[in-house]
């Protein structure tokens, strides 16, 4: 594990000669500030609400990995002050799904801060976070000597046909998109990095019901207190050293978790698969995405009279979907 904690290191060294500074303003950051790392492409559409929904929660700054956006996403970026870009045209794919472009950043800039990493269609919720703030989370986090905090990735989809959720800038996703299952999966333990792998819910039921092994991975560690020695291995799903992937009691009981609500089944879902599918920047040749659109011709609705209506974070921590653990 060592070994290959080197190699995904030297690996990132290696990528950052394909990131120039579009809009660096990484001198601002404090010795304290929270961070977020995200890699993107496209999502102009998106950002409005991502960006207010997540300096509510406490972020401090926000560094972007601009895969060669031609929507104006860059400009969009480059006016907020609170943003950084970094912009590159080189694969995605090559580059570990935009892996190696991150751990590089949060290594020359996240050492020693708290930080999230996250997809800008991802929102973190944790045990008390519509009263309390991200640093309340993360200074308990630092009191406990914890260093890792895991989320599930919970798929919220509208009722009705998907390609009808019309979604604007600035928009509440979750005010259209506020389904998701409460049940439906199912937990595996990876025996070599020490993380769960879960699978299920609606992408699994829908999309890949006659290979549910090739589902999407909803295991998340989107929020670490980072150090330059630090590596995620395969997207936020688990890290190296291998101890920050023990974000779940090993015997019985329950550590303070969360999930990251997923805003992916909105009408501009459908672009984007397609857009996807031509680039094939995604794990095996976007596979994914040939799924989303072959189930997407009979326009689903991805909704069923199992479906729970999202109400807040105490709902989920009942579902056993989270837990507050020992915070309280």
């Amino acid at each position: 594990m060592r070994l290959a904690r080197k190699r995904w290191r030297l690996r990132a060294l290696r990528k950052r000669r394909e990131l120039r500074p579009a809009s660096d303003r990484t001198v601002r950051i404090a010795g304290d500030d929270i961070l977020l790392f995200s890699t993107l492409r496209n999502e102009r559409v998106r950002l409005p609400y991502f960006l207010d929904y997540y300096r509510d929660l406490g972020i401090d700054h926000f560094v972007f990995v601009d895969n060669g956006s031609d929507d104006g996403t860059g400009a969009y970026l480059a006016a907020q002050e609170d943003v950084s870009v970094f912009y590159t045209e080189k694969g995605y794919k090559r580059a570990r799904f935009g892996v190696d472009w991150l751990n590089w950043l949060q290594r020359k800039y996240g050492h020693g801060h708290w930080c999230v990493v996250v997809d800008v269609d991802e929102f973190l919720v944790y045990p008390f976070h519509d009263t309390r703030p991200l640093r309340a989370l993360t200074d308990w986090l630092d009191a406990s000597s914890i260093r890792s905090f895991g989320t599930l990735l919970l798929d919220m989809y509208p009722k009705g046909p998907v390609d009808q959720a019309s979604y604007a800038a600035g928009d509440n996703p979750f005010e259209i998109s506020n389904w998701f299952d409460s049940a439906n999966y199912s937990i595996k333990h990876n025996p070599i990095h020490g993380n769960l792998w879960i699978q299920g819910g609606p992408r699994a039921r829908r999309f890949f019901t006659d290979k549910p092994e090739r589902a999407p991975a909803l295991n998340k560690i989107p929020l670490v207190k980072w150090d330059r020695h630090y590596t995620y291995v395969s997207s936020t799903h688990m890290l190296l050293p291998r101890g920050l992937n023990l974000v779940y009691d090993q015997w019985g009981g329950e550590k303070t978790s969360g999930c990251l609500l997923h805003a992916k089944f909105l009408d501009i879902f459908v672009s984007k698969s397609v857009e996807e599918l031509k680039r094939k920047q995604h794990f095996a040749n976007s596979h994914e995405y040939k799924s989303y659109l072959d189930g997407m011709n009979d326009s689903p609705d991805l909704w069923s009279e199992k479906s729970e209506k999202f109400t807040g974070w105490r709902q989920l921590e009942t579902l056993g979907l989270m837990s507050k653990g020992n915070w309280s």
